[in-house]
């Protein structure tokens, strides 16, 4: 629990749960693109000296439980996931092979949250988010 990452002249441990949505929250992440996105992520996080610690990717939104590094502002790093991930989609599922100025698969915005000591909390959510939705889905269809 008291495992902290190392900078030059720091010892930090910062954990956020981030929360974003395809535009107009369409049900885009199905199937291969489901499956495919958690390792460009994952990659993109790394190259921002960040770390994706747990992550579910839904029919219609992203949660993911990210450490960045005291160095980094968190929108700058979010900004870089989401806007290098969605060239990357445009690239290999748009079957295109030119930069994409004006192309935009994430909507805006996005929650952020700090983890801090309820970090199992945060990563049991994110694993049964899916199932949590459809529970909540059944209970809407008797209103």
């Amino acid at each position: 629990m008291d495992d902290y990452e190392s900078l030059s002249h720091s010892k930090w441990e910062c954990k956020y749960h981030i929360v974003f949505i395809p535009k107009c929250r369409r049900k885009t992440l199905y199937g291969e693109l489901r499956q495919h996105l958690g390792e460009v992520f994952r990659r993109l996080a790394m190259q921002k000296e960040c770390r994706v610690e747990e992550g579910h990717l839904m029919s219609d939104h992203v949660h993911m439980m990210i450490s960045i590094p005291p160095k980094y502002a968190v929108s700058q790093v979010i900004g870089y996931i989401k806007g290098k991930s969605a060239i990357h989609l445009a690239r290999v599922y748009g079957k295109r092979k030119r930069n994409f100025v004006g192309q935009h698969f994430w909507a805006r915005g996005y929650f952020v949250s700090t983890v801090g000591r309820d970090e199992a909390v945060i990563r049991e959510y994110i694993r049964k988010q899916e199932a949590e939705d459809t529970r909540l889905d059944q209970m809407n269809l008797w209103r």
